[in-house]
Order: C-alpha cells, then structure tokens, then sequence
C-alpha cells in the first residue's frame, strides 16, 4: 500500500479576510488530529491555544503548540478542529475524516467521500433518544 495524499483548503474561521491556503495532506489513519507545518500556523495567523504532549514515531514525546480553531474543507465537506504544529507536511488525521465522513481507499489510493452517505455526512453516535423526538 502506498501514501494517500487529498487536496485540502485550510482557513481560519477566526479571520474570514485571510486567504485559505490549499494543500497536498496525508491521509493518515494512524494519526489522531490535524497536524500542520509551522509556516502554515503563522500563514492563517492561527492562534496558539495550549502546549500538547505528543508521542512521535521514534517513541519520544515532545511538547508542540496546539492552535484553532481552523476549518479544514475537503470538496465540499468541511470541519473545525484544533491541529498540532509540527513537521514539515500537513497530516490529516482520523477526527477531522470521521468528521467529514471521508474514507481511505489504499487501492485506489485516494480519499473519497463515504459513498454510503454521498450527500450529508454521518455520524455514528449511540444515544438513547426518546422516540417521537426531533432534532432539525
């Protein structure tokens, strides 16, 4: 299996009047968030929320800024989310493709909407709700 890369738009929600920054991302489900070089943290004037402990690939944990919000746009879905800023490449992780309902397809190598939802993105959520109850 090889990389799947996705073309994203990147913003901030915070300040509209900011060009969004489109990017080649990794589509990788071994990651948790969003996490983005620092020049495009200070592209997006993304404010540094909080310092996050995280654990890289060689077993290390660093401390790396936590910024957000930022709206991350894949055609025509979109979501907000906090993103760690490290390393050189945008990584899309797992929160914000289950947000947007996105699956990997390593044999096609690319990353679609879930065709089972091609118009409106699920969520999986157990709750018990009372029947009879609307939400929309």
């Amino acid at each position: 299996m090889g990389h799947v890369f996705a073309e994203i738009e990147l913003s901030n929600p915070r300040q509209p009047d900011l060009i969004p920054m489109k990017v080649s991302a990794l589509a990788d489900t071994g990651v948790l968030m969003l996490c983005i070089p620092e020049h495009i943290a200070l592209q997006l004037n993304l404010q540094t929320e909080s310092i996050r402990e995280v654990s890289v690939a060689d077993g290390r944990n660093i401390n790396v800024p936590y910024v957000g919000p930022i709206r991350v746009t894949f055609g025509k879905r979109f979501c907000f989310v906090g993103a760690l800023v490290l390393g050189d490449e945008v990584l899309l992780g797992a929160v914000p493709m289950e947000d947007m309902d996105l699956v990997v397809n390593p044999g096609m190598r690319e990353l679609t909407v879930d065709p089972r939802s091609p118009n409106i993105p699920h969520a999986r959520v157990k709750a018990l709700v009372p029947l009879g109850t609307k939400y929309w």
